[in-house]
This record gives C-alpha cells, sequence and structure tokens, in this order.
C-alpha cells in the first residue's frame, strides 16, 4: 500500500517547531514534483539491490499493478497539467508499520543438508584474519572439508571478510563460539539474518557455544527472526533445561558433532561462576586413513578381483573363494593412518590458562600420557597469556606438535586485512588530505609503535614445538596426508600505501596535478567572506555560525556509510562526532564500527575516542544500525576499567532497550537508556515544564506522522511500542541536558521519519558563543535523517541546518523502488535540504549495488558532497566540502570494472545471487 500524505501545513504533520535556527530563513515548497518529473517511466529496467541483514528487508508483496499506480497516477496527473506532485508525498505505508512482514510468506528456512565423502581430498583449517590488523576482534578459524564448512568464532567484520576474499558463507554448516561476547560473537547477528535472506526459502546454520549462549540468543530475538535461531545449542552447565542432554562422565568432553568426516568435541574451561567467564577448547578429530590394499597378498588367500575386493577396503571381512578360510581386513591392507588431530584453545585470562592445565579431559592428547597425537594447536589466546609460564607449561606437553600463535600479534597491525577498501581509502587520502587523513594503520604514530613491540611479539624457545605466528588465510592441510603441515600460498601480498600510490600515478598520470588544485582550494579568499543570515543566496558566504570557527570544534568522521550489509568497500552506517576535549557522540553503530575508529584513528587513537564517548544515538532497530553498539561499549567499559567512569548514555528506539537488558546478563554494558521518543521537542519542554502530564496525554505529544487521524497513527498505538512514560525519563533526560552542556551542545532533538516503526532523525544544536569582537553569534545546527522517505518532518528539522547529513540509498532513476523501501535518492534527499535551506548536504547510505562511488547528477550538487568511509568533515573546511566532488570524477573515471570487481556478485532481495549491473558512468551530467 502505498500513501500520500498532503501537507499543505507542515506545522499540522510536522513535530512541533524547533528552537530557532542559526540564522533567518527562507524556506522553499517542499514538493515532489522534480523528483516524480524526472522519474523513468515503470517499464524502465531495475537493477537488483543487495540483499540486507534487515529483518524487513525483502521486496513487500503488493499486488504487481497496484504497487505503483500512485505512480502511474501521478504522471498522468503532470501530463493534463495537475499539480498534486507538490501537495504530497510517496511512502510505503505498510512497511512504515511494520506490517510489510504479514505481506510474505513465512519462511522455514532450512540447513544444508549434504552428502558427506568420508575420503575426503581436500581438508585443511584456516586462519581467517577478521580483527588482525586492528585487534578489535577475535579472528575466526574456518575448518574445510570437500562438503562440509565449519567456522570458529563469528566477530564483528566476518561478513566483509569473507565477501572481500570470495568465502561463501552460505556453505558454512556449523559455527562454534569459543567464548560468547561481542569480540567473538558481534558478527553472528548480521550472519544469521543474511542466511536467512538467501534463496526463495533462507538457510539456517546450527550454532554452538557454552551455556552462556542463551543469553546472547534472548537478546538476539527483539530483531531477529525466532526461525533464524532454531538450531543454535548450548552445552555445559546451565541454571536452565541445557539443550544437549548426555550420560557423559562429569569431566568428559562434550561431543557436538561426529560423523563419518570429523568428530568435534568441546572441552569447557570454568575459572568462575559469572556469565561470560567460560571458555572453550575444541578439538577437531579426522578418522584414520586406512592402509594401502594389497591385491597380491588378497590373491595369495584365495581371493579373485572383484567386490570383495571393495568390501575388505571398506573394513567388512569376506570369505576366500578359493581357501576355507575368513580374510579380514588386516590381512590385506597395510597399516593404518591416525587420523589428524586439530585444537582451537581461547584461554583469554591466565586463570584460565591454570584451569587448563590440571584438565583431565585433555590427558589423552599430551605426547608422553595419550594415544592421540595432536598435529596442530590454533592459539586465540592473546600474547599476555600465551606468554605466561603456566601456558607455556602447558604447551611443552605437546611434542612435535605445529603451534599457530592467532591471538593479536604486533607484526599483523602494519598491513591492512580489507585490502579493497584500503586501497579506496589511501587514494582519497592522496587526493584530498584534508578531508580523507592518513589511515591509522598507515600513520606515522602507527610506525613508531611497531618500532617498540612490546611483549606481545615475543616468541617461544624450540624446546616446545615449530610454532609461527598466524597469518590472514594461512591453511594447515589436514587432506591429503602427504601434505599435511603449514600452507602458505593463499595469503595475500601485503598492500602498502606507497604501493597504492604508485598504482594510482600509473593509472592516472594527471591525477598528481589534481592534488594540487585540492590544496589551492584551502588557499582561496574564503576568510574574508561577508557573513550573511541567507547563505544559499550567494555561494561565496558561509552561515554566522562559522565566523572564525575552530578546529577543535567539531569534526563529522563518517566510519560507515553503505546500506544493509557490509561490503567491500563501505562499512554499514556510523558517524562518529569528535567534539575534542568536550567528549564526542556516535550516531548510529553498525556492525564493525570498532574496528573502523581504529582504521581511521589507529590503536591507540581509537581507544581515546572510545574512552571519550558520552553518548550513542541510534536511529532505528534494523541491524545495520545498531550491531556494532555491544562491542563499542565493553570496550569502553574495559578501557575504563577501575577508574572513575560515568555510564555512556545511549539514546535509541524501544526495542533497542530489550536488545540491551537481554544482552547485559552476559556482558556489562555499562551504559543507561533513553527513548527516543523521550528526546523529541515536546519531551524536552515537558523537562523545562516540569508537567510531563501535559505532554503525553495524547500519547504521541510530537504532533507529527503518528498524531491522531495521521495515516501512520497505528504504529504508536501497538501494544509492542508502548509509549514511554516521560515522567519515569525526566532524571535521565536531565542527566542527558548536563552531558549535552558539557559537550558544548545546546540541544538533542529526536523527531520521527518515515521508514519502519519507531525510525527517528536528529537534531544536534551547538551552543551560542562569542566572536572576535565579543558578539554572541549562533551555534552551528547538524541533523542526520538515520533511514528515511522524504518528508515534511525532514524538511522542518533541517532548517537552516549548517550540515544535513542524508541518507541516499538509491540513484534517482529506482525511485520507485525507494519508495517500496521507504529510503530516499540522491535528488529526493538534495531536494529536501534544498528546501529546508541547507548550508551543506553530505549523502550517506548508499545501497552496496554501487561499489565504490554512487550514481549521481552532478547539477544538483551545488552545495553537497558524496560520503566515503573514513571521510572527516572539520566544520572550518565546509565552505570547501562541495568543491572537491568534481575531482571524484578524475579518481573514479575507470570504476566501471577493474580487475577487483569482476566477477563481482550480489544478491538480490529474494536472496538469490546476481551479476551486478555495472553502470557505464557514475557521473551524470
Amino acid at each position: 500500500m502505498l500513501t500520500s500524505v498532503p501537507h499543505h501545513n507542515l506545522t499540522l504533520l510536522g513535530f512541533s517547531p524547533l528552537k530557532s535556527s542559526s540564522f533567518a530563513l527562507f524556506l522553499r515548497p517542499f514538493s515532489l514534483h522534480p523528483i516524480l518529473a524526472s522519474s523513468p517511466p515503470p517499464s524502465s529496467p531495475r537493477r537488483p539491490r543487495a540483499a540486507g541483514y534487515r529483518r524487513s528487508d525483502p521486496s513487500p508483496r503488493f499486488p504487481p499493478r497496484r504497487k505503483w499506480s500512485s505512480f502511474e497516477e501521478e504522471k498522468s496527473r503532470q501530463r493534463k497539467g495537475m499539480s498534486s506532485s507538490s501537495d504530497s508525498f510517496e511512502f510505503n505505508k505498510r512497511r512504515a508499520e511494520g506490517k510489510d512482514k504479514i505481506d510474505k510468506p513465512k519462511k522455514s528456512l532450512k540447513r544444508n543438508t549434504r552428502t558427506l565423502n568420508p575420503t575426503n581430498t581436500i581438508a585443511y583449517v584456516q586462519i581467517l584474519g577478521t580483527g588482525m590488523d586492528t585487534q578489535d576482534t577475535s579472528p575466526s578459524v574456518l575448518l574445510f572439508f570437500d562438503k562440509q564448512r565449519f567456522i570458529f568464532n563469528a566477530g564483528e567484520g566476518l561478513q566483509r571478510f569473507c565477501t572481500e576474499h570470495k568465502i561463501k558463507l552460505s556453505k558454512v554448516d556449523h559455527i562454534f563460539l569459543s567464548r560468547v561476547c561481542s569480540e567473538t560473537a558481534g558478527g553472528l547477528p548480521g550472519l544469521l539474518l543474511t542466511l536467512a535472506g538467501i534463496g526463495e526459502d533462507g538457510l539456517s546454520v546450527n550454532v554452538w557455544g557454552p551455556s552462556d549462549l542463551k543469553y546472547l540468543v534472548d537478546a538476539m530475538r527483539s530483531f531477529i527472526p525466532r526461525a533464524a535461531m532454531v538450531h543454535t545449542r548450548s552445552f555445559g552447565p546451565s541454571d536452565s533445561t541445557p539443550q544437549i542432554s548426555s550420560s557423559k562422565a562429569k569431566d568428559d568432553p562434550f561431543v557436538l558433532v561426529n560423523d563419518e568426516v570429523v568428530k568435534i568435541s568441546a572441552i569447557l574451561l570454568e575459572p568462575g561462576s559469572k556469565s561470560g567467564e567460560t571458555s572453550v577448547v575444541y578439538v577437531c578429530e579426522l578418522p584414520e586413513i586406512n592402509g594401502k590394499f594389497d591385491p597380491a597378498k588378497a590373491m595369495a588367500l584365495g581371493l579373485r578381483a572383484g567386490p570383495k575386493y571393495g568390501k575388505l577396503q571398506s573394513g567388512q571381512s569376506v570369505k576366500s573363494d578359493f581357501k576355507d578360510i575368513t580374510v579380514h581386513p588386516s590381512d590385506v591392507m597395510g597399516p593404518s593412518v591416525p587420523g589428524p588431530v586439530v585444537l582451537l584453545v581461547d584461554c583469554p585470562t591466565e586463570s584460565h590458562a591454570e584451569e587448563l592445565l590440571s584438565i583431565p579431559s585433555m590427558k589423552s592428547y599430551y605426547s608422553t600420557d595419550g594415544d592421540k597425537f595432536v598435529n596442530c594447536i590454533i592459539h586465540l589466546s592473546p600474547a599476555s597469556v600465551t606468554n605466561s609460564s603456566t601456558y607455556q607449561s602447558w604447551m611443552k606437553r605437546f611434542h612435535s606438535t605445529q603451534h599457530i600463535l592467532a591471538g593479536h600479534e604486533t607484526k599483523n597491525m602494519e598491513f591492512p586485512i580489507l585490502k579493497a577498501s584500503s586501497r579506496i581509502t589511501a587514494r582519497l587520502n592522496y587526493l584530498c588530505p584534508q578531508f580523507f587523513p592518513a589511515p591509522g594503520f598507515w600513520s606515522p604514530q602507527h610506525a613508531s609503535d611497531l618500532t617498540n613491540p612490546d611483549s606481545s611479539s615475543k616468541c617461544f624457545g624450540s624446546s616446545l614445538g615449530e610454532n609461527v605466528s598466524a597469518e590472514n588465510l594461512l591453511k594447515f592441510t589436514l587432506r591429503p596426508h602427504v601434505n599435511l603441515g603449514i600452507d602458505r600460498s593463499c595469503i595475500p601480498s601485503q598492500l602498502t600505501s606507497s604501493r597504492v600510490i604508485d598504482e594510482l600515478l600509473s593509472e592516472i598520470p594527471e591525477i598528481s596535478s589534481k592534488t594540487e588544485e585540492v590544496k589551492r582550494l584551502w588557499n582561496g579568499p574564503h576568510n574574508n567572506k561577508m557573513m550573511i543570515e541567507e547563505p544559499w543566496l550567494n555561494e561565496s558566504t558561509v552561515p554566522s555560525c562559522l565566523e572564525n570557527i575552530r578546529r577543535d570544534d567539531m569534526e563529522i568522521v563518517l566510519l560507515g556509510t553503505g546500506s544493509s550489509q557490509p561490503s567491500r568497500y563501505r562499512n554499514v552506517s556510523a558517524v562518529y562526532i569528535d567534539l575534542f576535549s568536550r567528549g564526542s557522540m556516535l550516531l548510529d553503530c553498525g556492525e564493525g564500527t570498532l574496528g573502523q575508529l581504529k582504521r581511521r584513528y589507529g590503536l591507540q587513537g581509537a581507544d581515546e575516542a572510545v574512552k571519550k564517548l558520552k553518548c550513542i544515538w541510534i536511529s532505528h532497530i534494523h541491524a545495520d544500525h545498531h550491531t556494532g553498539l555491544a562491542r563499542i561499549l565493553a570496550r569502553r567499559r574495559e578501557l575504563l576499567k577501575g577508574g572513575a567512569r560515568e555510564p555512556v548514555i545511549v539514546v535509541g528506539p524501544r526495542p533497542l532497550k530489550n536488545f540491551l537488558d537481554a544482552y547485559q546478563r552476559l556482558e556489562d554494558l555499562d551504559m543507561e537508556f533513553l527513548d527516543c521518543r523521550n528526546t523529541t521537542s515536546t519531551s524536552w519542554a515537558s523537562l523545562e515544564t516540569t508537567s510531563p502530564e501535559k505532554t503525553t496525554s495524547n500519547g504521541s505529544a510530537e504532533g507529527s506522522l503518528f498524531s491522531k487521524g495521521s495515516p501512520m497513527q497505528s504504529i504508536y498505538k501497538r501494544p509492542s511500542s508502548p509509549v514511554t512514560d516521560n515522567a519515569s525519563a525526566l532524571p535521565y533526560l536531565k542527566k542527558l541536558k548536563r552531558v549535552l552542556g558539557e559537550m558544548g551542545l545546546e540541544d538533542l532533538i529526536s523527531f520521527p521519519v518515515v521508514h519502519c516503526p519507531q525510525a527517528f532523525g536528529v537534531v544536534l544544536k551547538a551552543a551560542e558563543r562569542k566572536n572576535m569582537a565579543g558578539d554572541k553569534i549562533p551555534g552551528w545546527k547538524t541533523v542526520y535523517s538515520g533511514d528515511t522517505r522524504p518528508c515534511p518532518q525532514m524538511v522542518e528539522a533541517s532548517k537552516g541546518a549548517t550540515v544535513l547529513i542524508h541518507e541516499a540509498t538509491f540513484e534517482d532513476a529506482l525511485v520507485e523502488e525507494a519508495v517500496a523501501k521507504n529510503h530516499s535518492t540522491t535528488k529526493e534527499a538534495i531536494d529536501v535540504g534544498s528546501s529546508a535551506g541547507v548550508y551543506r548536504i553530505i549523502l550517506t547510505h548508499f545501497s552496496q549495488r554501487y561499489p565504490k562511488i554512487p550514481v549521481i547528477d552532478e547539477s544538483h550538487m551545488h552545495n553537497t558532497c558524496i560520503g566515503f568511509d573514513m571521510m572527516s568533515i572539520n566544520m572550518a573546511d565546509l565552505h570547501v566540502l562541495p568543491k572537491i566532488v568534481p575531482y571524484f570524477k578524475n579518481l573514479f573515471r575507470n570504476v566501471v570494472v577493474d580487475d577487483e570487481d569482476e566477477g563481482e556478485e550480489e544478491e538480490s532481495d529474494d536472496g538469490l545471487m546476481m551479476s551486478v549491473n555495472k553502470v557505464s558512468s557514475f557521473f551524470r551530467n
């Protein structure tokens, strides 16, 4: 159902007017007429959209012709000279209400079922180096067989890593967690959602972990379909009924998988009784390899060649053809070769190492006591533990075992794991270092850190057997037996900034002169510009709020500018607001946000950025906007442990609180939650009047799209989303007000937008300051749209904004798809800013169908810039921002298909893999 909402009077449909903006406004009428007029006819070919890991992302099932009738009627009106399009905006009401899921048949997610091959020709374990360069997450390990795949740990960035290296997660059968925490499981929610969207029926995967896994499952229920988690299984002691019942002895391992190909067991390490302290040692045992069949021995025992040969080789005894004897396999087979054994060990603390040293069930694997030889041990433990005397004494119990040290090692920090995005960032840095600073892993500070390695780079003595530091995609071959051992053939070449720039200069020789032109943009006459109150009237002017603004006032850092799911070139949504010495904020926090901070600022710089976070604002419950939150909060708590600290304030939609409350049974997140609806303009008014009962009586005091009589009134009436009582939120509002003041902010105002139930945008308003003459000047105003259709609320909130960060998921030709998904096209986003008199517009949240740069129309970009991951926009540089857009045309002129993009695939909304329809030009004149 597509809905048109009249808006002759913005104040009727908009929420209560915000406080006076920084300069007088001349608001142009808000109209979608230009957008609709430039839309292609319904018969125009549509390109596939990247499959997201949103719960409600697949295409709504609308009747095929009625679906776009409003557009066809609109075009008919235009042909007849009618102008009703200027009085309405289009959106998908059922999606906005969250009812689009009802329109789709329920999926019964399938698990992969394959015919196993006991005589595997290929088997290996491989290091998936997520987090090796940024130390933000635990590396994952892939156990590969011809017909089966197993992954150990699914930290943030696993999907992005696998996309980069063409590892198909759809073929994974089981995921095992060595611990249940954000470090090892931060990527699990997104992975489950992605698998659920593959194919017509979707896929499910077996997820295994210690008993703490039940807390993670409970938390994920707030935004992940139950069907995606039906195969999660926990083991070990629990205060509830365990999912795995067993009559095993107390000290025996838990046998999780036992088939013709592999036996996987789990040994628990429990140094304490608190949630989250349990870790697991996984034991992977392959069956023995039968000895070689000797036909000569078989003939000597009276057997003729035929089916009996096969039975003997499969382990069956047979009767001799010419002698009165029974021939056993041992009579004609050579000696069997024991199957290889691999251990994956995760000891996060020395207490776990002490437990490991004393555990009885490990004895059978020690070289002196046991009957099983361990070929390889992958150590996921940190260097601070593996270097301890306790841990080393345990390692001495294995002779001739190959040890792979996969904990965080200093040597891995120098070279980026995600090479595709790092190459883009380095090229942008060369073109314009002012907006694209050097990545953290290639910064001078980072280089100096590497020249002074700490204890984490120590190696073990030769008495412990052979040891190697893990590298990205390092393999240990298990089958064929003749190749048993380390295999470095898949380790990618190391990427350096100098190599990237050499490639760039060879590919685009004139880029060096363009770089010089960009530098000159900062040397123009902008310092002498006259400050006026209507900046859109003259391109040579800047708003008065930017007069003599300091570089340490505010900087916008785009950490993720893609939509739906992480890709090779763009991570999912996150905006870091750096207020320097006064603190910082995050606007949305998609998966991998911590890793992006480390790529931007380096390891130490990112820790400082996390420590000074005072508020995190989340726009809505879709996974690409909040699944990095738990990792950020856990890291902040860890960094501030033992010192004076104040819980960070998380502002978000009500369903997010359900997730955080459940998750905190697993990890302490040290946060306080405030519903977005308690930070609307009306709620702030209730703080000033201290009479909340006057403002909450109508159930939707914002006077927004959700007010009485509006098409979306039912959203706030639903039992699953009750209106929060402002009275109970007043203490938290007062605290937020104080924290905002400490950060130099006057307002943080949430406002409802049109996307899904409880979706919001936000306004940040800086406090007034004095200029050099001592006169008061207004503070800047920044608006972030979250995900939304263009709507009167966005225009109203953006009036006179200094910066508007607006989603632009689709190109202009896909306006119909934008309406169906309740997203915006690039031109729609720009029109919102232009209608509101915004000084600068930053476009973000691009569909992952655009691998490096979205399709744009240059004629609309006079005050607009395209966002990229790691882009840093200082308020003092806003006057230059749109001027760099033409230079992107030079930098990305060969972007159509290069070596990296060859064969790139993308999932459509129905989950089917499709070839990406490349465009010949990303810039349209």
